[in-house]
């Protein structure tokens, strides 16, 4: 965790960090790229801070990461469902504010991060993203739900709230609701490709090394990844710019844009993985630790994509862009 706080405080202390969301995406690849776990972590934190800053403005954002985390430590952002039951539910407080309670699945870093924000149900049933303290002493982060061996630092167990302080981020429905949603999707991508960039790094070093001697098959199995990673990068170059673009009142980059980006980067890693194991065998991954710690960790990170799931959506969302803009400008050059 102090590896993942050091990363956000360099990250803040660069003035050129978050110049543009390129730069953003090239410190998420390059952390990922050294330690997965930490880029998890680290991403997650910075996710935090750009949500409550879209919803709520730049000083009132301040404000409730000084009364939630004093310390300012690592944030984490908790919004994934889990099983039935599994739920925060939101209640009133004795002193007119809101109290938390119920389990809450997928918690990443729950055991070293400072605060987080987390989705729960209002009294309506309502998604309400809300604050909370990691500090308090009826939150027990659990050692339940997380078995992982890939991305086993991130301990993403479950935690149990009973009754405790939470603040409102926004009306309920904001999390979701807001622009911001789908450019942090696609910032994921950033850190899955980083780690993808890692595992390869192995595959070019053997071929480097053999220089003319690299047999044409090695060759031919870094020549797909160089496909693959570079198609890669340049499609989160172009999220990037697209990004940016809509902050500034331009096209929206909305769900179909954020999946596009998703799938191509998953497929590239998902190529890479193979294309590297089938080059260099069983060796790396039994005998180099660094190597095989990076290829589980890269193989669970992966799983935050939902997959066919998500190719599905996007190929009706593809059909419907077709009907309504004949000749679809995503495909066109």
């Amino acid at each position: 965790m102090r590896h993942a706080l050091d990363r956000v405080q360099a990250f803040y202390a660069d003035p050129q960090a978050r110049a543009t969301t390129a730069d953003r995406f090239r410190w998420l690849a390059k952390v990922t790229g050294e330690d997965a776990a930490i880029g998890k972590l680290f991403e997650s934190h910075l996710d935090a801070v750009g949500i409550a800053r879209e919803i709520l403005g730049d000083g009132a954002a301040a404000a409730l990461v000084r009364a939630v985390d004093p310390s300012q430590g690592l944030w984490g952002v908790w919004a994934a469902g889990g099983p039935a039951g599994a739920e925060l539910q939101l209640a009133a407080g004795p002193d007119g504010g809101l109290v938390v309670s119920g389990r809450k699945c997928w918690c990443s870093g729950a055991s070293g991060v400072s605060a987080a924000l987390a989705t729960a149900r209002d009294a309506d049933g309502q998604v309400q993203l809300i604050a909370v303290s990691m500090h308090h002493p009826r939150v027990t982060v659990t050692r339940e739900g997380w078995d992982a061996v890939g991305m086993a630092d991130t301990a993403s167990v479950d935690v149990l709230f009973d009754t405790v302080p939470a603040w409102p981020v926004g009306a309920p429905g904001a999390y979701l609701d807001r622009p911001g949603f789908w450019h942090g999707a696609a910032g994921i991508a950033a850190c899955w490709h980083g780690a993808a960039a890692a595992v390869a790094q192995r595959l070019r070093e053997r071929v480097q090394q053999r220089g003319a001697a690299a047999d044409d098959l090695l060759a031919a199995h870094l020549g797909a990844v160089d496909c693959a990673l570079s198609a890669s990068a340049l499609a989160l170059r172009h999220a990037a710019a697209a990004i940016d673009a809509h902050r500034a009142g331009g096209p929206p980059f909305g769900r179909r844009e954020a999946l596009q980006v998703r799938g191509t980067v998953e497929a590239a890693a998902s190529t890479t993985i193979d294309h590297v194991g089938r080059a260099l065998g069983a060796g790396p991954l039994c005998r180099d630790a660094d190597h095989a710690q990076r290829v589980a960790d890269l193989a669970v990170f992966l799983r935050q994509s939902h997959a066919e799931w998500d190719l599905a959506v996007l190929g009706r969302l593809a059909a419907q862009a077709n009907e309504t803009l004949p000749g679809d400008n995503a495909w066109t050059l």
